[in-house]
């Protein structure tokens, strides 16, 4: 099971935009093949910075999302509301 965290800062006043877009997209980054959870966090402190949780069932199901048309589009989408770059962190339990 892979853990994926992206941190995303935006433009103040590009929030909403990302919001719409994000509600757009969310059931079918859901369904994609081997994607069992998604969820967006807003940051405790800044208003502009938000997170996506994902949890995918192995690594090849990510890196299936991350070439494929949807990631493709919305990323393109995404990126020009950054105020940032956003930072992404792919997570493993560790079974010690």
């Amino acid at each position: 099971m892979l853990k994926r965290i992206v941190r995303m800062e935006f433009d103040p006043e590009k929030v909403q935009d990302f919001l719409t877009l994000f509600e757009e997209v969310k059931e079918k980054i859901a369904a994609r093949p081997g994607c069992t959870h998604l969820e967006l966090c807003k940051d405790a402190s800044k208003d502009n910075v938000y997170y996506t949780f994902s949890i995918w069932e192995k690594e090849e199901d990510l890196e299936g999302y991350r070439s494929s048309e949807l990631f493709e589009k919305t990323w393109e989408r995404t990126k020009i509301l950054f105020s940032e770059k956003p930072q992404a962190f792919s997570l493993l339990e560790d079974h010690h």
